[in-house]
């Protein structure tokens, strides 16, 4: 893939997944959206999907052999999922504070307020995923939002919405460019 220039002070994008165990109970999805709009993130795009095992499998592969692998893949496939491009000048790392440690015991005491340590349940079933580099942000997004070009996002849409004013539109769930009327991405 070609490199994309992004100017310094550029937004980064990255992935943000909630899955099964969150997305079955509506008062934890919301609770979860809420962060999301409280800690300052963009919603670029946000969907809902059901996952088929061997989208799963693939999406994992780098755990394949790993103890927990099976395991993952069965969860994730058993339920909704709901899928966001998120973006902050910093969102990946700000993401991953936000969401906590992976291991959820781990989370209530290191990390009591996050999103794991709030409303996780298990080390696979805790609620979020984000990506954890640059790299692996693209590779995710365009695994969830496969008609989504990063480079023309970088192009057209993220010079609009880091100089503003940018407005939510609850019923899209994304947020766009104001003036734009809230029809979807800028």
């Amino acid at each position: 893939m070609a490199s994309i220039l992004r100017s310094p002070q550029a937004l980064q994008l990255t992935l943000a997944l909630i899955k099964p165990d969150a997305v079955a109970h509506p008062l934890i999805l919301e609770a979860v959206h809420q962060q999301i709009l409280s800690n300052k993130f963009l919603i670029i795009r946000m969907r809902e999907l059901l996952w088929r095992k061997e989208d799963c499998q693939r999406f994992y592969r780098e755990h394949e052999g790993r103890f927990f692998y099976q395991r993952l893949v069965e969860f994730m496939a058993s339920g909704p999922i709901r899928a966001y491009i998120l973006a902050h000048k910093d969102a990946i790392q700000l993401w991953r504070t936000l969401m906590g440690p992976t291991r959820v015991f781990r989370a209530r005491y290191v990390a009591p307020d996050s999103i794991r340590g709030s409303f996780g349940l298990t080390d696979t079933r805790n609620t979020t995923h984000g990506s954890d580099s640059v790299v692996s942000a693209s590779r995710e997004i365009a695994a969830f939002f496969p008609d989504f070009s990063e480079q023309r996002w970088y192009e057209e849409e993220e010079p609009q919405l880091r100089c503003g004013p940018v407005c939510y539109s609850p019923e899209g769930g994304v947020h766009y460019v104001a003036g734009t009327g809230g029809l979807g991405p800028a």
